[in-house]
């Protein structure tokens, strides 16, 4: 039976658990004016999606 040699200190633990890693999200540039928005969302700079105009300045 595997049995460890010395015990795994509290540290080397939660730095294998962890989970918080920096992701960058993904970006589209808007077939309006250019700025880049996340995709599937309004266009916060001239308020279009799908080329149509949703909000109006």
């Amino acid at each position: 039976m595997a049995v460890p040699k010395r015990r795994t200190s509290k540290k080397v633990k939660n730095q294998r658990r962890t989970h918080k890693k920096l992701h960058v999200p993904g970006m589209v540039e808007c077939s309006n004016c250019g700025e880049l928005t996340k995709p599937h969302h309004v266009c916060k700079a001239c308020g279009n999606y799908d080329g149509k105009e949703v909000i109006s300045n």
